[in-house]
């Protein structure tokens, strides 16, 4: 069994810009900067023959390249305890739509449609039980006008995930370019 995810990188540019958000928050886990990616679909645990069918159906994903910009920070979940801090993504018909392909080539593999709506996002940390949503205000405030140069967008990448005690090790077991 494979735990999989679908997601974009960034250059390390923008790593670094991100990384440097990632202080002063009590009870935070931060996600280490090598690890900082968009989700675009978390798939879940698979059987080795799901598996070649996802990678064979990415194939068919056809897509021009294209640039988003990273904005802003928020928390998870909203109007209750936060548990996970992120940083956003500017409005960006090319991602939904990128994401809607991806969606519909998932489906013909087999795989029932992701319920919750898609929020790109960058997580940068993980939040400790009891963390309240005052303990993050300096965070936003000081993070919220955010803001990076256009990233472009030219591929994206399929991952399998190993969760340890240390934290979850990311491998990429295939990419995908866009044209």
């Amino acid at each position: 069994m494979r735990r999989l995810f679908i997601a974009l990188d960034f250059p390390d540019t923008i790593v670094e810009q991100v990384a440097n958000l990632c202080h002063g928050v009590r009870g935070a886990r931060w996600t280490p900067s090598h690890q900082l990616h968009l989700t675009l679909r978390f798939i879940g645990e698979v059987d080795d023959g799901t598996f070649e069918d996802v990678k064979e159906c990415l194939e068919m994903v056809n897509f021009s390249a294209f640039s988003i910009r990273l904005a802003g920070t928020g928390f998870f979940p909203p109007r209750k305890q936060p548990r996970v801090l992120w940083v956003g993504v500017e409005k960006s018909t090319e991602l939904n739509d990128l994401f809607s392909l991806i969606e519909n080539s998932l489906e013909s593999a087999g795989l029932a449609p992701d319920e919750r709506t898609f929020h790109p996002h960058v997580t940068v940390a993980r939040l400790r039980e009891g963390v309240r949503p005052g303990e993050i205000t300096p965070f936003l405030s000081g993070t919220g006008l955010f803001k990076t140069e256009p990233v472009l967008i030219s591929e994206f990448h399929l991952y399998s995930s190993v969760l340890r005690p240390e934290g979850p090790v990311h491998t990429v077991e295939a990419s995908y370019e866009l044209h």
